[in-house]
C-alpha cells in the first residue's frame, strides 16, 4: 500500500508543478524514472521475499519420511491457520496466486516422477538402485512384449534390493508381471504378498458344511453320469457326516465303509475328498467354475488347502481344480485378488515333484503372456515348468499305462509291488522322475509332458462304477487334451508304457483321419514302447479266467489275446507307421511280476510285445520296473537317451 501511495504522489508533483526551463526539463524526467523504478524493483523484491519466508514458514517437509519414500507422490505439510481476518485484501490475493502457482508446479513434478522415466530430469535426488525399481514397473508395463518379458527377468535376477523395493513391487504391479514373476525360477517371494484375510465362516457352520453347500450350489441336471456319480456320493456322504456330528450314529452307506475307522468319530477328511473329486469334475465346466467363484469357492478352497497341509491328497485335488479355473481368462484376476499366487510360488519350489507340477500347470494356464497353450485335467508339464530363455524345439510324451499314473510310472526305481497294490498313498514314490530330473538336463530343449488318466483292474476299483472307458474312447479324450495344450506343433516323440502304447497307436490313428489334428500325424518322429502288449496279455486272461471274483474292466477285457479290436488296431496301426517311416524301439520284460501274494505272471511275453517294426531289446526286469531305470547310467535310461537324441538330432540342430 506504502509504494502505491508513493507512486500516486510522485504522480500528483509532476502534473502539478510549474514548468521548469526547458534546458532541466528532460534530466528532471529521468531522475523521477529512476525513482519510480528503484522504488518499484525495491518493494517488489521485499514483497517477494516476505512471501518466499512466509511459504517456507507453512510448507515444511520431513526430510527423513521423504528419504524413506523416496518417488512417490506424498508431501507432509503442516497445518494452516484458518483464520478468516488473514483472509482478506490484495496480500491475502497475491498470497492466494503465488501459493497455487507452487501447487501447480509440485503437481507437475508428481506428474513427471510417475510418467516418462526417461526423462534425464525424472532422476533428480533418486539413488541409482531406487530409480531401477520404478524404472522396471514402468518397464514391465510397455507396450512392447520384448520390453515387458525383459522387465520381468530383470525384476527376478534382482538380489540386492531391501525388503520394501521387493513390497513396492509387489503392491504395484499388475497381474500380467505378477504370474511373470511366479513363473520365475529365481524370483524372491518377497515379490508375493501373503493372501488376504479369509471371510469368517457363517455362523454354526464348518469347513465342512460350506464345502457342501458349495457343492450343492452347482447345476445338477443335463451332467455326465460320473459327475453326477461323485456328486450324489459327496452329497449323501457329506449329510450322514453332518448328522453324526450333531448326535447319532453314521456310517458311509456302503460305498465308503472302508474308510470308517470308527463310530465315535467321523473322517472328515475322507468327506470333503469325496467333495473335491466332484468339484475337480465340475470345473471341466466354464459356467461351474463361474459358480465356483462366485459362491466364494476360491476362499474356501484356499481354507481347506491350508487346514490340509498334512495331506498331499486333498492339496493335489484343490490344486487340480484351480488349474481347471485358471483355463478361463475372465477369472484370471479373481484367483489372483484372492491370494492364490503366493501359494502356487511356493508350491511350485517344492521340491515334491507331483506338488511342483500341479502348481506349475496352473500357473501356466494363468500366463498368457508366453503360454498360449492351456494344460487340462490330467495334462502335465514336467520340464520346463518356468519360463526360460531356453528355446524349445521338440516334444516328449509320456504315456502310462494300466493301473500307472503321470508320476509314478516313470520313477526312477521301483521294488517288487503288487501289481493291484495302491501305492500312491506314499508320497516318497514320487520323489524323483527321471523324465524331470535326467532328460530335462540332457536335452533342455525339449518340452515333456505327462499325462494322466485314471485306469483299474477291475469294476469292483473302478472310481466310478458308471464309467465304461474303451480304449478308442480314452484316445480321442486324450488326443483332444493334448491338441489344446499345443502337441503336433513341434516335432515329437511318444514314450508309452503297457497299454498307454495301445493309446498312442490309437490316438495316431484316430488324428491321420481328421484334418484338424493332422500335424501331429505330421510331426511325430518316433515312439518308444516299454512291455506294450500289441497282441494281448496273460493279465486279461488271468482275469477273465477268475471274473467272478475280479469282474475284470473294459480296458483289461480289451487286452486278451482274442479281442477283435486288439487285433484290427495291430493290423491297422502296422500299416499305417509302414507308410509313415515312424522310428521305434521297443523294450520287453523277462522276468514275471507279482500278481497278489501268491501268483507270478508274465503280464507281457516276448511275443506280444513284437510290433513288427523297430528295434525289440529284452531287459531283465518285470512288468513294472521295465520303464523305471535304477541309475542314470543304467541301459533303460542310455538307450532311451540315445533314442530320442537321434531321432530328433535335426530338429535339435535347427
Amino acid at each position: 500500500m506504502s509504494l502505491a501511495a508513493y507512486c500516486v504522489i510522485c504522480c500528483r508533483r509532476m502534473g502539478t508543478s510549474t514548468p521548469p526551463p526547458k534546458s532541466n526539463t528532460y534530466w528532471r524526467d529521468v531522475r523521477n524514472i529512476i525513482k519510480f523504478t528503484g522504488s518499484l524493483i525495491l518493494g517488489g523484491s521485499l514483497f517477494i521475499t516476505y512471501e518466499v519466508l512466509a511459504l517456507k514458514k507453512s510448507l515444511t517437509l520431513d526430510t527423513q519420511v521423504v528419504q524413506k519414500e523416496k518417488m512417490k507422490s506424498y508431501i507432509y505439510v503442516h497445518t494452516v491457520s484458518l483464520d478468516k481476518r488473514e483472509n482478506h485484501g490484495i496480500t491475502y490475493q497475491a498470497r492466494k496466486e503465488l501459493h497455487k502457482a507452487v501447487r501447480k508446479v509440485l503437481a507437475t513434478s508428481a506428474r513427471i516422477l510417475r510418467g516418462p522415466f526417461a526423462d534425464t530430469f525424472s532422476t533428480i535426488d533418486i539413488e541409482d538402485h531406487e530409480c531401477a525399481v520404478w524404472l522396471l514397473l514402468r518397464k514391465s508395463k510397455s507396450d512392447d512384449r520384448a520390453a515387458r518379458l525383459q522387465a520381468v527377468q530383470e525384476m527376478a535376477e534382482t538380489r540386492h534390493w531391501h525388503d520394501y523395493q521387493y513390497r513396492i513391487i509387489a503392491q504395484a504391479c499388475d497381474l500380467r508381471t505378477l504370474i511373470g514373476l511366479a513363473r520365475s525360477k529365481d524370483s524372491d517371494l518377497r515379490f508375493f504378498l501373503c493372501p488376504p484375510p479369509l471371510p469368517s465362516l457363517k455362523e454354526e457352520s464348518s469347513v465342512e458344511e460350506e464345502l457342501r453347500q458349495l457343492l450343492a450350489s452347482l447345476p445338477q441336471t443335463d451332467l455326465d453320469e460320473c459327475i453326477q456319480y461323485f456328486t450324489s456320493l459327496a452329497l449323501s456322504e457329506s449329510s450322514q457326516s453332518l448328522a453324526a456330528q450333531k448326535g447319532g450314529l453314521w456310517c458311509f452307506g456302503g460305498n465308503g465303509l472302508p474308510y470308517a475307522e470308527s463310530f465315535g468319530e467321523v473322517p472328515s477328511a475322507t468327506v470333503e475328498m469325496f467333495c473335491l473329486e466332484a468339484l475337480v469334475k465340475h470345473s471341466e465346466i466354464s459356467t461351474h467354475c463361474d459358480k465356483i467363484e462366485a459362491n466364494g469357492g476360491l476362499q474356501l478352497l484356499q481354507r481347506l488347502y491350508q487346514l490340509h497341509k498334512d495331506c498331499p491328497k486333498v492339496q493335489r485335488n484343490i490344486m487340480r481344480i484351480l488349474g481347471n479355473m485358471a483355463l478361463n481368462e475372465h477369472l484370471h484376476s479373481t484367483i489372483v485378488r484372492s491370494g492364490w499366487v503366493s501359494i502356487l510360488v511356493e508350491a511350485i519350489k517344492s521340491h515334491h515333484i507331483m506338488e511342483a507340477s500341479h502348481a506349475a500347470r496352473t500357473l501356466a494356464n494363468l500366463d498368457r503372456e508366453t503360454v498360449q497353450d492351456k494344460y487340462q485335467d490330467g495334462v502335465y508339464v514336467l520340464h520346463p515348468q518356468y519360463r526360460t530363455s531356453q528355446p524349445i524345439k521338440a516334444d516328449v510324451l509320456f504315456i502310462h499305462g494300466l493301473m500307472g499314473a503321470a508320476f509314478k510310472t516313470w520313477r526312477q526305481q521301483d521294488n517288487d509291488q503288487n501289481l493291484s497294490e495302491k501305492v500312491s498313498e506314499d508320497e516318497t514314490k514320487y520323489t524323483t522322475c527321471w523324465p524331470k530330473s535326467w532328460l530335462a538336463r540332457d536335452c533342455p530343449a525339449l518340452r515333456i509332458i505327462s499325462v494322466e488318466y485314471d485306469t483299474s483292474l477291475s469294476d469292483w476299483r473302478a472310481r466310478c462304477p458308471m464309467e465304461r472307458k474303451s480304449i478308442a474312447f480314452r484316445s480321442n479324450e486324450l488326443l483332444r487334451k493334448l491338441r489344446a495344450a499345443g502337441v503336433g506343433d513341434r516335432p515329437m516323440i511318444w514314450v508309452s508304457h503297457s497299454m498307454g502304447g495301445l493309446l498312442v497307436k490309437k490316438m495316431l490313428l484316430e488324428a491321420s483321419k481328421k484334418p484338424e489334428m493332422s500335424t501331429i500325424i505330421n510331426n511325430t518322429r518316433g515312439i518308444i514302447f516299454y512291455s506294450v502288449p500289441h497282441h494281448g496279455s496273460h493279465l486279461a486272461e488271468y482275469s477273465v479266467n477268475i471274473r467272478y471274483l475280479l469282474f475284470p474292466s473294459l480296458e483289461v477285457k480289451e487286452l486278451s489275446k482274442d479281442s477283435p479290436a486288439l487285433k484290427t488296431l495291430q493290423d491297422d496301426f502296422l500299416e499305417f507307421a509302414k507308410d509313415r517311416n515312424f522310428q521305434v524301439l521297443s523294450f520287453v520284460e523277462t522276468l514275471p511280476t507279482y500278481i497278489g501274494s501268491m501268483i507270478k505272471l508274465h503280464v507281457v511275453p516276448l511275443e506280444s510285445a513284437d510290433l513288427g517294426i523297430g528295434d525289440l531289446i529284452p531287459v531283465d526286469v518285470n512288468h513294472l520296473n521295465i520303464c523305471k531305470p535304477k541309475k542314470k547310467d543304467a541301459f533303460l535310461y542310455q538307450r532311451t537317451l540315445q533314442f530320442i537324441r537321434d531321432t530328433l538330432a535335426k530338429d535339435l540342430e535347427n
